[in-house]
């Protein structure tokens, strides 16, 4: 079992609880669609290792592709797309397992890790886990425009879309709940 590291902003606890930012649902549920989608990554050791590495503000990076991966599920729910390849790609798109920001300033531009990382997390994914075709488009080009080869899926678009959209939550929520009044309106 993994304790929460105080460093990072994971809600993985003592409780076998973990949930996207803003979500009180437990993705850990196994009678959960979402769980039974991903549940053989979701506690995967090499998957844990993301836990590791900070992402956004004091975002663990595991927590962010929970975020990433749960929400565009949602979306593609909706939009009836293959929710099991946009789950489980979402999951594994920032599987890099380095610390981006000790390297950021010393690379030249096209090689710093906005650039880069999409392909190093889909070579980890592929070295440990069997990926489709989709799988694998959506972690090559989830950084699109920054990778300049257009996605071929729809469910790609789904994975830019929300890994934008976590991107923001995990920098402005903490901040913004912090605020009495916009908790008043927000999150009651």
């Amino acid at each position: 079992m993994i304790l929460s590291n105080r460093k990072f902003n994971y809600i993985y606890s003592i409780n076998n609880q973990v949930k996207a930012i803003g979500s009180d649902v437990n993705l850990l549920d196994e009678y959960l669609e979402y769980n039974k989608l991903v549940s053989d990554l979701i506690d995967n050791k090499v998957v844990l290792e993301m836990m590791n590495y900070m992402q956004h503000g004091t975002t663990s990076c595991y927590q962010h592709c929970i975020n990433v991966s749960y929400y565009s599920y949602k979306l593609a729910k909706k939009l009836n797309l293959d929710v099991r390849s946009v789950a489980r790609a979402a999951l594994l798109h920032d599987l890099f397992l380095y610390d981006w920001h000790k390297v950021m300033f010393k690379m030249p531009l096209l090689q710093k890790h906005g650039f880069t990382h999409p392909k190093k997390a889909l070579e980890n994914a592929t070295k440990y886990f069997t990926l489709n075709d989709k799988e694998k488009d959506i972690i090559l080009k989830h950084m699109w425009p920054l990778t300049l080869k257009i996605p071929k899926y729809k469910e790609s678009y789904i994975v830019i879309l929300m890994d934008k959209y976590c991107c923001l939550l995990e920098t402005f929520y903490p901040k913004l709940t912090r605020l009495p009044f916009l908790n008043k309106i927000f999150y009651t």
